[in-house]
């Protein structure tokens, strides 16, 4: 049996926390590290991780403390792990931390490494148009996700997938990945791998700015960036409807627009439009009229119907299926554009 210390914070991690946890053939969790309580919602109430709540759930002990104070390398030793198990912990571990415990730190990471090392790898490679991704299991080092490999397993990215859908799917699955993986070291039956020496993208963490929809970029672009930062950061645009306002006050960092005529919308859901039964002369009033997206709308343009929504790229249109517009609830694109008294000049942008 291995004693484990776990360490992470996010949703994502928690299936790793139960797996571990719940197989105490193999391992006995005897401390749970993880940030300390953080203010949220609108209210800024102090609220516990998800990793915590679900600790404290399972019974375990929780350490909050500084991991780079002079003090934690105690503490550490104090909880008699062997091991570390690190799922989005969100902290760097000095090296004293990390050579405190005999059998190391192993981290499970959401992609093939040493491609998309960094903060964001599931938005990265959605937003860079991957087809298959998956989760490593490493040993961690000074470097930033450069350890030695222990395990990997991989998986398709679905052509509709989100960020928060695929990261929900790799969670659950890693969480096998990172128990075989500690179980096979402890046993002696994995010698960990060193990465290959090269050049590879870093998944960079993504800003809400980073998530200002750009429609001067084909449809496949736009599909790509709305999905990869949905449900996190949240893709957005402003959109220019009669008689709006332009008061931003759900922390939507604007591009300096100011007018009357402006609203922040978040785009939850869109897809790139079929426009296979589209007549050759549809434009935006053929569109109107018979229901089917438009053949040729320039880069922000937007156009509704009855059932419909699309937005104008610099390919094809795109169309919005759920938003929510600044100061109402989540919708359908069609619902909202109901109630949006919009112009024939309306766009986003």
């Amino acid at each position: 049996m291995i004693r484990v210390l776990f360490a992470g914070t996010p949703d994502v991690a928690v299936p790793s926390l139960r797996m571990l946890a719940g197989d105490t053939e193999h391992f006995e969790v005897v401390a749970v590290l993880t940030r300390p309580d953080a203010p949220r919602g609108r209210g800024r109430r102090l609220e516990p991780s998800p990793v915590k709540q679900a600790a404290l759930e399972l019974g375990l002990p929780v350490l909050e403390c500084d991991p780079n104070e002079p003090a934690f390398v105690d503490e550490l030793l104090a909880t008699g792990a062997e091991a570390a198990a690190v799922v989005a912990y969100g902290r760097i571990l000095k090296e004293t931390v990390l050579e405190a415990l005999p059998m190391g730190w192993y981290n499970l990471h959401f992609s093939l490494l040493p491609q998309w090392r960094g903060a964001a790898p599931v938005q990265r490679a959605i937003w860079a148009g991957d087809t298959l991704t998956g989760a490593t299991v490493f040993r961690i080092t000074r470097g930033m996700d450069s350890g030695p490999i222990l395990a990997q397993s991989t998986t398709e990215i679905g052509p509709h997938e989100t960020a928060g859908d695929l990261l929900s799917r790799l969670a659950d699955d890693g969480s096998h990945l990172l128990a075989a993986a500690l179980q096979a070291i402890a046993d002696g039956q994995i010698q960990p791998v060193e990465q290959p020496v090269g050049a590879y993208e870093i998944a960079e963490k993504i800003r809400v700015e980073d998530a200002h929809i750009r429609f001067d970029v084909p449809a496949f672009a736009v599909d790509r960036q709305i999905r990869a930062c949905t449900p996190n950061p949240g893709a957005w645009c402003f959109v220019d409807v009669e008689g709006a306002h332009s008061v931003v006050d759900d922390g939507v960092a604007g591009d300096g627009v100011d007018d009357n005529s402006a609203i922040t919308m978040h785009v939850l859901q869109a897809r790139v439009a079929d426009t296979s039964n589209t007549a050759d002369d549809a434009n935006a009033a053929n569109a109107q009229a018979h229901d089917a997206a438009p053949a040729d709308l320039a880069p922000g343009a937007l156009v509704a119907t009855k059932k419909h929504v699309w937005v104008g790229t610099a390919s094809g249109p795109i169309e919005l299926l759920q938003v929510k517009a600044q100061g109402k609830k989540a919708m359908t694109a069609a619902d909202w554009a109901r109630g949006a008294r919009l112009t024939p000049q309306a766009r986003c942008r």
